[in-house]
């Protein structure tokens, strides 16, 4: 897969797979084509989705935590999943995940009303001690020295040690063990220090109870409600800390659920904690095998600095991106593969709506779907609502009249003009001289031809695929919008035509064109194929009926003229064209000017394969004219086998019982141009190679200029001078 660098947006990696169909529970509808989109992660085949942990990004109000909240009540509800959630945000000091959680019969856990002893006998030795260093973690990173961590272990295993407050008594005044009472109580004092917090400070009540409540672990959901606390509260990070250790050492372990879940709602708090990162990351990295699935709920990935935004985006095989600015959009799309196309929608999309990528090739816009009942459950947004309906309901106060939408308004038209008088829409738009107009072009058919030129360049690129690709995606969008027949679908064969030209394919683009010319005066010609009714789970009011239009009863107005939109995207393409063409030429003579002065006459490689250190060089002779090859292993003792391949010609040399080395195998090629790069096959067989054994090989082009690269990766490789 090619990849941009991260500062632009990838414009070459996942394409629509338009045919693509996923297993599991039903989420929305795709914008692109209009089918159902299904998807349950652990349904869905390892071999597509090594793993099901899923990556939720949006901005306020994209709808991102509403998505994601009508995935896991479906899971739980239709599939008997088990979820346990961190809540961290909410309305009227009550997480939003509250009202999800109680209608599934789960609890809801409120930080403060329970308090958890760390150190219990209910838990395992190790969990112990995990807990007891994620609290640390949160409040003194580090305090945890690997000296503070002896003392710490000695401390737990003291008599005192059934409390928290036990525990920073043994820190304080340690028994003598391995090492002397005085050693240890300087070690541990920072760890104390910080333990201190949770048994004298402001986090007091949380962790220094003498007795433990766990939670039950066969509930179908738990949502942990932190959203009362103050969000810069070292409160946060601790409980976060110990609720995951919890669910990794406790949850998991008891839990007879098919599959769960473990949700982050605004994760970026988990992910920056040194308290709480590690146990994150260990638990993405072993989620396929524990049978967990984390769903990460996040605003976008800039939050977390490159190191950690990379890693998560790599550990997440489905991600769904709600609104975002531009600026983010290009981050995010740099950094989890996303084509050109698909980064442009993001912000222009409206709440509910999302790019979702499954998997390293599948990419849609799905809008999501919900029930009466799913969105009452769902709602975070009932704050803003009362204020502007208490604002709507003040005496006096009137509300802006909204203007009524009329489909296929004439916004074009004249207002001075009679409006009974009957416009002929379809015209072409031209000037006095019958040349192409710009300026009296309408905006939707400038912006149109923008889509068009991103493909054209695309192609003009050599980005023939993905120029492919996104045409049909436009294609499908003004298919559904305007009709089958309509100019501006038609106007999307033309620029698939001049792909094709651009690609070599002057048939199918021949073939292209004959489509256009015969397309049928069929205005009604439906793109999409009607067949039943909507399946059960699209619940939505019914459409109005359609409103009486001036037309109707009069004969029906002939095909429309098409044309204006086929020509105006061919004169594009011709255009640019010409000018790509020409841009090439001078950037080819360029690149020329800038070899030749850079010419050495000698090239070569550094290279260990097999186990053998070998150079593979190429000499140019005074004329130019003529290239020798070599492949040197100089005195490795580890060589056996060394052959060289290029332009048809072969050389070998294998290690015989009369020497210690193989001979350099060397051949002589003609050169037509001495500026261009020459291509080897090197295979070499290293100290375990026998004869009829298949050596390792590699390709490596070699420029007269002295650099190599790999001529199957792009990469510059190190000089053998």
């Amino acid at each position: 897969m090619i990849r941009l660098p991260t500062t632009h947006a990838a414009i070459t990696a996942p394409l629509v797979a338009s045919s693509a169909r996923f297993p599991g529970i039903p989420i929305g509808r795709s914008l692109l084509d209009g089918r159902p989109f299904h998807l349950s992660p652990v349904q869905t085949s390892d071999r597509l989705l090594p793993s099901t942990n899923v990556l939720a990004l949006g901005g306020l109000g994209s709808g991102k935590s509403t998505t994601a909240k009508t995935r896991l009540h479906r899971e739980i509800r239709d599939h008997g999943h088990q979820a346990v959630v961190i809540d961290s945000f909410g309305e009227d000091a009550s997480g939003e995940w509250a009202p999800l959680a109680r209608s599934l019969g789960g609890r809801v856990i409120e930080a403060g009303s329970f308090t958890l002893n760390p150190v219990s006998e209910l838990f395992p030795t190790e969990v112990r001690e995990q807990l007891v260093r994620s609290l640390i973690l949160a409040v003194e990173p580090g305090a945890l020295t690997h000296q503070a961590t002896h003392a710490l272990q000695h401390a737990l295993t003291h008599p005192k040690a059934t409390s928290l407050n036990g525990v920073v008594d043994a820190l304080v005044s340690p028994e003598d063990g391995r090492w002397p009472a005085a050693k240890l109580t300087e070690w541990g004092e920072g760890a104390a220090i910080g333990l201190s917090r949770f048994t004298e400070g402001s986090l007091r009540g949380l962790f220094d109870g003498q007795d433990a409540t766990l939670p039950e672990t066969d509930l179908p959901i738990i949502s942990f409600d932190f959203s009362h606390l103050d969000r810069n509260s070292p409160a946060i990070p601790s409980l976060m800390a110990a609720v995951s250790c919890w669910a990794e050492h406790v949850w998991l372990r008891q839990s007879t659920a098919v599959h769960r879940h473990l949700v982050l709602e605004e994760a970026w708090q988990i992910l920056l904690s040194p308290a709480t990162s590690e146990l994150i990351q260990r638990l993405l990295k072993n989620s396929r095998k524990a049978g967990l699935s984390l769903d990460v709920v996040m605003h976008t990935l800039s939050d977390l600095g490159d190191g950690k935004a990379q890693d998560l985006a790599r550990l997440c095989e489905i991600a769904h991106v709600g609104r975002l600015g531009p600026e983010e959009a290009a981050i995010v799309g740099g950094l989890l593969g996303l084509p050109a196309w698909a980064v442009d929608r993001i912000p222009t999309l409206d709440p509910g709506q999302a790019v979702w990528k499954v998997g390293p090739d599948y990419v849609d816009i799905v809008q999501t779907i919900l029930t009466t009942d799913e969105a009452t459950l769902t709602d975070t947004s009932s704050r803003r609502r009362m204020a502007q309906q208490s604002l709507t309901a003040e005496p006096g106060a009137s509300a802006e009249p909204v203007p009524e939408l009329i489909e296929d308004a004439r916004v074009d038209a004249d207002p001075t003009a009679d409006p009974g008088e009957d416009l002929d829409l379809y015209a072409p738009f031209t000037a006095d001289n019958d040349d192409w107009d710009w300026e009296s072009m309408p905006p939707n058919v400038i912006n149109d031809l923008a889509r068009h030129e991103s493909v054209l360049q695309a192609a003009m690129e050599g980005r023939f695929n993905e120029a492919a690709q996104l045409a049909a995606v436009c294609e499908r969008e003004d298919i559904t919008t305007h009709g089958l027949n309509s100019g501006q679908a038609l106007a999307w064969t033309e620029t698939r035509a001049q792909v094709a030209e651009l690609q070599g394919d002057p048939g199918h683009a021949a073939q292209l064109r004959a489509t256009v010319a015969g397309m049928g005066n069929d205005r009604d010609a439906e793109w999409f194929e009607k067949s039943g009714g909507s399946p059960a789970w699209h619940s939505v009011p019914e459409p109005p009926a359609p409103l009486p239009t001036p037309g109707d009863g009069q004969p029906e107005r002939g095909r429309r003229r098409t044309w204006p939109y086929v020509a105006a995207v061919a004169a594009l393409s011709i255009a640019a064209g010409g000018v790509w063409q020409h841009s090439q030429n001078e950037q080819e003579t360029q690149d020329r000017k800038e070899k030749a002065a850079a010419y050495k006459g000698r090239s070569g490689a550094a290279l260990h394969i097999d186990g053998v250190k070998a150079d593979v060089v190429a000499h140019w002779n005074s004329d130019r004219d003529r290239v020798i090859l070599e492949l040197r292993s100089y005195f490795d003792r580890n060589a056996r086998y060394l052959r060289i391949d290029s332009s048809g010609e072969s050389a070998q040399s294998t290690l015989g019982n009369d020497r210690w080395f193989p001979k350099t195998p060397e051949i002589a090629l003609p050169v037509e141009d001495p500026l261009a790069d020459v291509t080897v096959r090197i295979a070499i067989g290293g100290k375990a190679w026998k004869k009829g054994d298949r050596a390792e090989s590699r390709s490596i082009r070699l420029s007269p200029t002295g650099i190599a690269y790999n001529a199957e990766t792009g990469e510059k490789l190190p000089s053998d001078l």
